[in-house]
């Protein structure tokens, strides 16, 4: 897609606006895409706009038929190697993390929903290390690890590797998604390393994505993460009547990461960030279960006060 542009000192700068919005369908983190899951929704910020944030709603709806809620700004990329659809300019592209309620999921031919862990399958731990990191990941960064000259520079990689992935002693930190998905591709390990040609072999699974779309994807994971443990954005996500169990379900696709059943319920409770409706959901499968909403309140009293919500730590 080429975007407006500015010419500065001779160089063409190309400005771009991208989408990474957010939602949670039967249980799974979704990522709302376009071109068969391999982009996110972009286009160039256009002047008669009266700001960036109303120009990206807009390219948004076109692109997708999707009206945006909640959005915030997320990062801005401007490195010079960007790759864009005219190689000729120089890349600046201004991403955006959305927000939105399942059943609020509108089906589009152009668009459709990427679950997180098609793109991230090893950011997903809710039932312990997932075999790609175990069997895959892990062995091929130490061979990229011994693959350095000299003794020095062996181990600094692999520590970073370590840390990162909590490998051996290192506990694994779920907001680290963005530097996991960049060590691998240091590592040469996704396709985006190689740009169009990638190789046969070496690369772990993860479906890839148009030039760095798949890093601001992880970006925004990471971001979110750190998030929900702060602020009731997870509130964002869910329907207006739920229960705690699927509260809980909630965080914990978003964290990649099981939550200790009592401790959540206890700090939802402790905190009053929710309130019963007097309702029962009797379609659990078991015992009916309380329904509950959001205090629309806490928005104000929390703002600054935060919330903390009890992530297993392994």
């Amino acid at each position: 897609m080429t975007g407006s542009s500015e010419t500065h000192k001779g160089q063409d700068v190309q400005v771009d606006l991208i989408a990474v919005l957010v939602s949670v369908v039967a249980g799974a983190p979704c990522v709302l895409t376009i071109r068969g899951g391999h982009m996110l929704p972009s286009g160039p910020f256009e002047l008669e706009h009266r700001s960036l944030q109303s120009s990206l709603r807009a390219w948004v709806e076109r692109q997708t038929g999707h009206s945006v809620g909640y959005i915030e700004q997320l990062y801005t990329f401007a490195d010079r190697d960007r790759i864009t659809d005219d190689r000729a300019r120089r890349a600046i592209s201004i991403s955006y993390l959305g927000l939105t309620r399942a059943d609020e999921l509108k089906a589009q031919p152009s668009s459709g929903w990427g679950g997180w862990y098609d793109y991230f399958p090893w950011e997903d731990r809710r039932n312990g290390v997932p075999a790609v990191e175990s069997d895959i990941i892990e062995p091929r960064l130490r061979g990229w690890a011994q693959s350095a000259s000299g003794t020095g520079p062996r181990a600094e990689r692999w520590q970073r590797a370590a840390s990162v992935f909590g490998f051996e002693d290192h506990a694994w930190n779920e907001e680290l998604a963005l530097q996991r998905y960049e060590l691998l591709h240091e590592a040469g390990l996704v396709q985006e390393a190689y740009g169009e040609a990638p190789p046969v072999e070496n690369l772990v699974p993860g479906i890839p994505m148009f030039a760095d779309h798949r890093r601001i994807l992880a970006t925004a994971i990471a971001r979110l993460r750190t998030k929900i443990k702060y602020r009731p954005v997870v509130f964002e996500l869910m329907p207006p009547i739920f229960t705690l169990l699927q509260l809980q379900r909630a965080v914990e696709a978003l964290s990649g990461r099981p939550v200790h059943k009592q401790n959540f319920r206890r700090l939802i409770e402790q905190q009053e960030l929710v309130e019963e409706t007097g309702e029962v959901a009797a379609d659990t499968g078991g015992r009916p279960a309380k329904l509950f909403r959001f205090r629309a309140a806490v928005h104000l009293e929390r703002t600054f006060l935060g919330t903390r919500l009890p992530i297993t730590r392994s």
